[in-house]
């Protein structure tokens, strides 16, 4: 069996001969990622580094970056309409759905599916995009106090996210790779009725774009979620890739999620890897295998893609990946 038959069956809940595998440093991997081009009226220019020591960037949209050192992902410090809503009036959105700019993707693909691989397309998504257009600071009072202009923003990002995933689709791809942060470390960044009242259709609108084109919607999100996984699962995201899935409690994913949702996630980067405990490190990731991929499918291996960043020697994701292998390979269906 393929790598990509692999995660399609586990997807299916239908008993594949492993768990799949979502890892790297030299860990193995089911998966790969194509993305397009950026768009003709882009604004990106990447990250530079000032004379104050510190570094900058703009991203296609027209915001500005900035970050104080060279490797974290770091955080807009200028949204392009920050200052005023009207500012929109004349903003040009860019313009995704140029066939052109998926080319590179569908040569990419076609490859990687004649060597085997589980194909993911990266797109945007709408709460990131509209929260970087208008300063995360700004646009979680807009959520308060100005709910129907947050939603007709979402609509008009959404446009845009919609062509990507045509595009993607159209270039052979299995499935979308997307994500927003939606959590600090003991809640939502909104209540959960507002996520409902105003992202969750939204979410729907692009879940059912991509499923009617027979992609899987695979999502990225950091911090405490636990309250809008159900939402997520019912409009259609098929696999939740968290960095720290212990955050949400592993025996409250299983019991709620098991044979219905997926779950992508290394060891926990902020609380089990930090132990730097190999005997801890590897009983946890016996026990997302032997909890989370109960139901012919349900966990794909995951391996956090900065060690630095979490200040971790390499050496404990190297044990965490070698307990996840062995634990998924037979499966807990399988034994």
């Amino acid at each position: 069996m393929t790598p990509r038959e692999i995660v399609q069956r586990s997807l299916e809940f239908a008993g594949p001969p492993r768990i799949p595998y979502g890892m790297g440093a030299g860990f193995p991997s089911d998966l790969r990622h194509v993305g397009r081009a950026g768009a003709r009226n882009s604004r990106a220019r990447d990250w530079a580094q000032k004379p104050d020591g510190a570094w900058d960037m703009i991203d296609e949209w027209g915001n500005t970056w900035g970050r104080l050192e060279g490797i974290t992902k770091g955080e807009v410090t200028h949204g392009v309409v920050e200052e005023d809503w009207s500012l929109l009036d004349e903003y040009e959105f860019p313009q995704t759905d140029d066939p052109t700019l998926y080319e590179g993707a569908k040569a990419r693909c076609k490859q990687l599916h004649e060597e085997g691989y589980y194909v993911l397309g990266g797109t945007n998504w709408p709460f990131n995009v509209a929260r970087y257009l208008r300063r995360m600071e700004n646009f979680l009072a807009d959520v308060a106090a100005e709910p129907e202009r947050v939603r007709r923003l979402l609509d008009r990002v959404a446009d845009c996210v919609e062509a990507e995933i045509v595009g993607m689709a159209d270039a052979g791809c299995d499935g979308v790779m997307t994500g927003e942060d939606w959590g600090t470390q003991d809640r939502l960044l909104v209540s959960p009725a507002s996520f409902r009242a105003i992202f969750k259709p939204v979410f729907r609108r692009l879940c059912d774009a991509a499923h009617a084109r027979g992609l899987s919607i695979w999502f990225h999100s950091c911090g405490y979620v636990r309250d809008v996984i159900g939402d997520w699962l019912e409009v259609g995201i098929d696999v939740c890739q968290f960095d720290q899935p212990e955050l949400h409690d592993i025996d409250f994913l299983a019991e709620n999620f098991g044979g219905k949702l997926h779950f992508w996630s290394p060891v926990d980067i902020q609380k089990t890897l930090q132990t730097r405990d190999l005997p801890t490190i590897e009983r946890a990731a016996r026990e997302y295998v032997d909890k989370l991929a109960a139901h012919g499918g349900g966990f794909v291996a995951g391996y956090y893609g900065s060690n630095e960043a979490i200040g971790l020697d390499p050496l404990y994701q190297e044990a965490a990946s070698r307990a996840f292998m062995a634990a998924g390979d037979p499966p807990p269906w399988r034994r």
